[in-house]
């Protein structure tokens, strides 16, 4: 008889510091994962962000992708989709690592449960909802750098990329690797990416790659 019972990391967080002091956003959050894990008999550990954003990788969001990664526990379990992540993309991203490094994820709020028939299936549809929000910000973004160049505005932004990781990109690509390889190494290494992802996309070194090409013949 298997007696095992699942190690599931809650993660909790609160956007502002008057919420991380009040406590209340952080204490409903967690008495709601407690519930949860006693009705399906879970053992459950609890790490907290309080006071931060959603829009990147937080420390205690970290701490609990790095444990999972390591094989430390079964899986995630959040309230709510916005308390894991502000986009669907995001969120998405952190599903695709759930299931290539098999720990289950569990939000909540819109049913999904990767352990589960229909939580595979909301998590699909989450991931073509994610496609097509990326491709809409793209088309976006082409559409205002194109506004600005014919008004005569000089494009470009800083880079976000920290200076070790694309001088390794650029190493790799030297070496004659391919876009996708160069990320899904990034991916298995668990390197941040600009955005404080966990999860490398092809598109992101490919976009990197290229205007480190155009610096060059700009130069």
């Amino acid at each position: 008889m298997n007696n095992h019972r699942p190690h599931m990391l809650g993660y909790v967080r609160v956007s502002t510091e008057e919420q991380a002091d009040s406590r209340l956003g952080l204490e409903a959050q967690e008495a709601a994962l407690v519930a949860e894990a006693d009705r399906r008999g879970w053992e459950l550990t609890i790490l907290r962000d309080e006071g931060a954003s959603g829009k990147n990788v937080n420390l205690g969001l970290r701490d609990a992708l790095e444990q999972l990664a390591a094989g430390l526990a079964d899986g995630l379990v959040v309230t709510k989709l916005d308390r894991l992540a502000r986009s669907t993309g995001h969120a998405s991203d952190i599903m695709e690592r759930a299931q290539r490094q098999d720990w289950n994820l569990v939000m909540l709020d819109i049913g999904i449960d990767l352990r589960t028939p229909n939580g595979e299936a909301m998590a699909g549809m989450l991931a073509v909802f994610a496609q097509l929000e990326r491709r809409l910000i793209g088309e976006r973004t082409k559409a205002a750098l194109a506004a600005k160049k014919a008004q005569g505005t000089a494009l470009g932004r800083p880079s976000l990329m920290p200076t070790a990781v694309a001088r390794r990109i650029i190493e790799m690509r030297a070496t004659g690797q391919t876009y996708g390889a160069i990320a899904r190494t990034l991916t298995d290494e668990q390197v941040l990416s600009p955005a404080g992802r966990p999860i490398w996309h092809e598109s992101t070194v490919r976009r990197f790659c290229k205007s480190v090409e155009l610096a060059k013949a700009d130069a």
